[in-house]
């Protein structure tokens, strides 16, 4: 497979700008996507599969997180916004929102931690300091270091109205991606961490929530929790075009739910 370029969406603007000037000897366009951290892995399935079929294309990922993603379709540095939350009602004045797949909030803590279920109250305590030692939730006696997203992530605002703890949260760490969230949470024995199901790995230990453990079929029903929407922005009265409009397409289609699932996140196409 081709391996999925990451470039800023000013970066794109400045290779198209040139194009323009001075012509692209191999025809090649560029669809740029711009916004959530915890969509990597589900663009990269579908990039990397759309530009197998499309030689002529190059799809572009700028991880920026999902707030800025946002800014970047609203001012026009991008084709494609990605966004882990469904957008908020004064977004929608001037953007289109499209759900494209489903995924849940997986709580992980470290792979020595003995706790294996948590409701969703307790998660809840857990975040806002009522409980601040493991012990209180069955597990060893031992501080809890609450990890989690910058303000400005999808996957933070999906987990804080979930669980209704909305700048309720005291967080010993914020920090800026997914991966750094699993990574920390993999390096140290006391943190609790959450994160999107489609970048779990093995590093951490998935917990499972009032008995019931992520997968695609128990967030399909509804089973599970904690979950939100993966969802693609556009710009309202800028229609895209071209790659764009049928990269788009693809990513909706039977066959890119193929490779929405392979990435680990449940697909709407049916």
């Amino acid at each position: 497979m081709r391996a999925l370029k990451v470039i800023g969406c000013a970066a794109v603007a400045a290779v198209l700008a040139m194009s323009a000037l001075t012509g692209c000897s191999k025809g090649e366009q560029t669809v740029s996507t711009d916004g959530s951290t915890s969509m990597e892995k589900v663009i990269g399935f579908l990039s990397e599969a759309y530009m197998e079929k499309h030689e002529d294309v190059k799809v572009t990922y700028n991880p920026t997180g999902s707030g800025s993603g946002i800014k970047a379709v609203e001012s026009g540095s991008c084709d494609i916004g990605l966004a882990s939350r469904n957008l908020k009602d004064e977004e929608k004045a001037n953007l289109n929102e499209t759900v494209v797949a489903i995924d849940g909030i997986v709580i992980v803590v470290n792979s020595e931690n003995p706790v294996a279920d948590l409701t969703v109250e307790q998660i809840a305590k857990l975040y806002t300091g009522e409980v601040t030692n493991w012990k209180d939730v069955g597990g060893s006696d031992a501080p809890v270091v609450c990890i989690g997203r910058e303000a400005a992530s999808g996957t933070r605002d999906g987990f804080e109205s979930i669980t209704d703890t909305k700048e309720k949260c005291k967080y010993n760490q914020e920090l800026t991606s997914t991966g750094d969230v699993i990574q920390t949470v993999s390096s140290n024995p006391n943190a609790i961490g959450y994160a999107s199901l489609a970048s779990v790995g093995d590093t951490v230990k998935t917990v499972s929530v009032e008995g019931v453990t992520p997968t695609n079929g128990t967030i399909l029903n509804g089973e599970y929790k904690i979950q939100r929407n993966f969802v693609l922005v556009t710009k309202k009265g800028a229609e895209l075009k071209g790659a764009a409009k049928d990269f788009f397409d693809f990513c909706l289609s039977k066959d890119g739910a193929t490779y929405i699932e392979k990435a680990g996140a449940v697909p709407v196409a049916k």
